[in-house]
């Protein structure tokens, strides 16, 4: 059994037909185009990772830092708690507004409710949503990135490949199918990269970028009712 599978690695001209034969048979360009397209599925897989984990931790801590928001406890403790120094988007944003309001509070004085708090607790939460899922979106560029382009990467490779195998097949005035196989083999192997760089590539966008957006809806909305929130304290502080 394992001299039959070495004949059809070996193929009828001797040549190594194995994933790694083609490629060391390969040509230089060809090999380079491989390697890199390579690199970059190894790295779409970390980002993958990064991306998969992080939004796992932050929908986690969320959830926890809502239900002690909502715990009915002082909005002052929990800002001294976790707002000052925030440890995920939901404080972050928490901390945002929270902050904003008691520098109004100290510079407007009783006067708090005509001094425009709302729009600039607003203004504060929107700029600090927006950093966050900066942050969070941070490489998905080059997913999306490795998705369009690898295909055509690869396909580079293996027309560079075949101009190479038909170059080498007219000097030897030979077109045996033993012969032309080896060379086509090695080009098309450079598409199979491609492929399998950009389809896990497109794929982990589109979830991710979905994920994304649902988490930034999520702390869109929590940064609404805080907003509510604090608007009303300042309606109701005496004038």
């Amino acid at each position: 059994m394992d001299r039959a599978v070495d004949a059809v690695n070996l193929g009828a001209t001797g040549v190594d037909m194995s994933l790694w034969g083609l490629f060391m048979q390969a040509d230089i360009v060809v090999k380079l185009t491989i390697i890199l397209l390579l690199a970059a599925s190894v790295w779409v897989w970390a980002i993958v990772f990064e991306k998969w984990s992080s939004l796992r931790r932050a929908n986690a801590e969320g959830d926890k830092f809502e239900d002690r928001f909502w715990s009915g406890g002082s909005l002052d403790e929990l800002y001294d708690q976790e707002g000052a120094k925030p440890g995920n988007p939901m404080a972050a944003v928490f901390g945002a507004a929270m902050g904003e309001w008691r520098r109004t509070a100290r510079v407007a004085g009783a006067d708090i409710s005509h001094t425009g708090v709302k729009e600039r607790v607003d203004r504060a939460i929107t700029v600090t949503i927006q950093r966050e899922m900066e942050r969070l979106e941070r490489w998905m560029i080059f997913l999306a990135s490795v998705g369009a382009t690898a295909p055509f990467i690869g396909l580079f490779g293996t027309v560079w490949g075949i101009m190479h195998s038909f170059s080498a097949i007219a000097a030897m005035h030979n077109t045996n199918l033993a012969v032309v196989a080896p060379g086509i083999a090695e080009a098309l192997f450079a598409t199979a990269i491609g492929l399998v760089a950009a389809i896990p590539a497109v794929l982990a966008y589109n979830k991710i970028s979905t994920d994304l957006a649902r988490y930034a809806a999520r702390l869109e909305g929590f940064g609404a009712e805080f907003g509510a929130i604090l608007s009303r304290q300042s309606e109701e502080r005496p004038a």
